[in-house]
């Protein structure tokens, strides 16, 4: 039954509730008003409540549109499909640097799409990599193992996940838009932003795929080396995992170029040199 401003203060709460709009559909400006005429102060609280999540929604949509910028200023200029590339798994001590590329539907917007590392709940990042896969046009990944990064750096290594990210596109984009860097030996145009997983809706949707894939290859990988736990930490390098990588040393999956791994296994950080 759809609610009407008529003999509204004839109807119960319960009744008010059950027959306002289903959430994320508007509310109308007449039923708020006369919600908040109403003398009763659970309907009054009832159109607060809406009011504020009017404001939300409506400062959420403006945030969502700023973020929108790059991609807008390439659609004007004829420029169709634009990937956005992002890294994860700089940091760590162990496991792969992996990439992602994501190419958006045009004006794509999706509510809580951010910078990965501002999305606090592994199950929000979760849920929005899961919508974001299901609506890109197409999206890919690439990595970097840990035996890579030894041998060629690990600034090197984000740009080969990112050139392998690229390559795995079935679509092939017009235009790149690249968290902090361009990609070298790239047969597309792109565009390095600082900051551009905050700032650009396609390297944000590219951040929150390389941070949930780089995770779930993590907590399979404590699964298979218990005891360091990589489930937790993500192989960065937390007191728990520092303590766990002296107690047990070095497994495969570790970066043995970087300092606290080369340590435990006994490289002297000035000379390279096994201590005998």
């Amino acid at each position: 039954m759809v609610l009407r401003t008529k003999n509204l203060s004839a109807k119960t709460l319960k009744e008010i509730r059950e027959q306002l709009p289903t959430p994320g559909r508007a509310v109308s400006e007449s039923i708020l008003k006369a919600l908040e005429q109403d003398r009763r102060y659970g309907a009054q609280e009832m159109a607060q409540a809406i009011r504020k999540r009017k404001l939300k929604n409506f400062r959420e949509g403006q945030r969502l549109d700023q973020l929108l910028q790059f991609e807008l200023e390439l659609w004007k200029q004829g420029v169709r499909r634009i990937a956005g590339v992002d890294e994860a798994g700089m940091a760590p001590l162990a496991g792969p640097v992996v990439a992602a590329t994501v190419i958006l539907p045009r004006r794509y917007k999706l509510a809580g799409l951010d910078d990965s590392k501002k999305i606090i709940n592994e199950h929000k990042r979760q849920e929005l990599a899961s919508q974001i896969k299901r609506d890109a046009v197409c999206w890919s990944v690439g990595r970097t193992e840990a035996e890579e990064i030894d041998r060629i750096n690990i600034y090197q290594s984000g740009l080969l996940a990112m050139q392998r990210a690229v390559e795995g596109l079935r679509v092939k984009p017009d235009f790149l838009l690249v968290d902090a860097r361009t990609i070298p030996h790239c047969p597309y145009p792109q565009k390095g932003i600082i900051h551009g997983d905050a700032l650009s809706a396609s390297i944000a949707a590219a951040s929150i795929i390389a941070k949930t894939t780089r995770d779930d290859f993590m907590i399979e990988m404590d699964r298979t080396y218990p005891g360091y736990g990589f489930a937790a930490h993500k192989g960065y390098p937390t007191l728990d995992h520092l303590r766990a990588l002296k107690k047990l040393g070095p497994i495969p999956i570790h970066r043995k170029s970087f300092g606290p791994v080369r340590e435990a296994l006994g490289f002297n950080s000035v000379q390279g040199e096994l201590f005998q």
